[in-house]
């Protein structure tokens, strides 16, 4: 089925040689013309030299083109995928992060969650929402895909500006229950069925079921998991023993302690998170007295070193991301089910509000991808959750009417923010360091 795929951001090798991997291995897709567009001509040259090379040597029925005029590759596009970053990516999440901290902010990362997310989200959404801007003019009934982080703050600031674009967000952070659960609990993946939900790295294990006999697993999960995570190795040692056997450690065999935070809200809470301290602990006020602070800085600097070391060998090589499988759900109307979207809540988690991004299990179809209702969430799950409603709400409105009033006020409603004074010393701090992006706050 001959499809127009643009891959915004494709520069990013990373993403960009990753999709092609997935996209030259799907039979669906063969004879389908592949755009890839980035703002950066080096970058987006080697990625495009790279998949012609394998189209070439492979003789694979693709066509790849490649422009830094986004208006040009979004003609005609059937699907786009958009994964960008602004600016110094690390000089400006450090400064996220470390700012809001030296007036006493006690957010423990800074990407997502807390202040830090507040200031990435307002860096970022502004690009994003003129790359929707020009989908919505050039290709309106294309399915739009967003990797990029603050996914929650991005998702519904896009879809409250264009609401009838079809958008979903996909994050990764679910498969660390595939690859956790099975051994947990002893048992094949193929015998278990779970589901998963709340708010993009915010999510918990809500359910778990051995498929042989029907019962619940959970007190299962409650029982093991402790032991299980205890025992991970850390990410300082992980490290360290890659690099004594002469090999980099690579993102996708990672594994790291981190689990401060996570133990807690397994003992006190009863649910299993789907992801680390560095990511859950950004929405809780008092996680900084128990998120593993050395594992979050153990990951930081690993993700730094990796993202900025030498390229060793550029290769087309696929991913575990779903992105690809849920465009070939849709075109072969396959009503498979995915894990987890990011899309628009519209009642799919009860004691929510319908106006929020919420991350939910899915069906694909001819129709796109429709989240599964999940009901009332646990209480003090859904009490956690509900923390962050006005948060998101107010950085949406912040970025959409350009507001440094309703920026401060995203701070003050944030239950990372016990500080007038902090809240507003720390808006006016980044409002100057990072004036090129956030100029537009008045």
């Amino acid at each position: 089925m001959a499809q127009r795929i643009v891959l915004i951001g494709a520069g990013s090798t990373n993403f960009g040689l990753g999709t092609l991997g997935d996209i030259f291995a799907s039979k669906v897709l063969e004879g389908s013309t592949i755009v890839l567009h980035d703002i950066n001509p080096a970058a987006l040259k080697k990625v495009e030299s790279i998949g012609f090379q394998h189209i070439k040597d492979r003789n694979l029925p693709f066509t790849l083109l490649a422009t830094t005029d986004r208006r040009e590759a979004l003609k005609g596009a059937t699907f786009c995928v958009i994964s960008i970053e602004v600016g110094n990516r690390f000089e400006l999440w450090e400064q996220d992060w470390r700012v809001p901290q030296q007036y006493g902010i006690r957010q423990v990362y800074g990407e997502n969650g807390g202040p830090g997310g507040l200031f990435h989200a307002m860096r970022i959404v502004p690009p994003i929402l003129d790359i929707c801007q020009d989908i919505m003019e050039l290709c309106p009934d294309a399915y739009v895909f967003n990797f990029s982080n603050p996914m929650s703050r991005i998702c519904l600031t896009v879809k409250r500006k264009f609401p009838q674009l079809k958008l979903t967000g996909l994050c990764h952070e679910i498969f660390s229950l595939p690859r956790d659960l099975p051994t947990i609990l002893d048992t094949p993946l193929s015998n278990l069925e779970f589901k998963a939900g709340g708010l993009n790295h915010f999510s918990v294990l809500l359910e778990v079921r051995y498929k042989d006999t029907g019962k619940d697993a959970y007190p299962d999960v409650r029982a093991r998991a402790p032991a299980y995570y205890a025992n991970l190795p850390t990410f300082a040692d992980f490290i360290e023993a890659r690099l004594k056997q002469g090999e980099f450690p690579t993102v996708s065999a990672r594994q790291w302690s981190e689990r401060g935070l996570f133990k807690v809200i397994l003992e006190r809470f009863g649910y299993l998170p789907i992801t680390t301290d560095s990511h859950f602990g950004e929405y809780i006020q008092w996680a900084h007295d128990v998120v593993d602070h050395e594992g979050i800085l153990d990951f930081y600097r690993f993700y730094k070193m990796w993202c900025q070391s030498p390229e060793t060998e550029l290769r087309i090589a696929g991913t575990s991301e779903r992105v690809i499988p849920i465009i070939e759900g849709i075109l072969t109307d396959s009503h498979q089910e995915e894990m987890a979207v990011n899309v628009m809540n519209d009642g799919l988690i009860d004691n929510l509000p319908r106006d929020l991004v919420v991350e939910v299990p899915a069906t694909v179809d001819r129709n796109g991808v429709h989240g599964v209702p999940l009901g009332a969430l646990p209480k003090g799950i859904a009490g956690l959750l509900s923390n962050q409603a006005a948060v998101l709400d107010l950085t949406a409105e912040a970025i959409l009417k350009g507001s440094r009033e309703l920026a401060l006020q995203a701070l003050l409603v944030d239950p990372v923010v016990d500080s007038f004074h902090a809240a507003e010393q720390t808006l006016d701090t980044m409002l100057k360091l990072q004036a090129d992006y956030l100029g537009y706050l008045r």
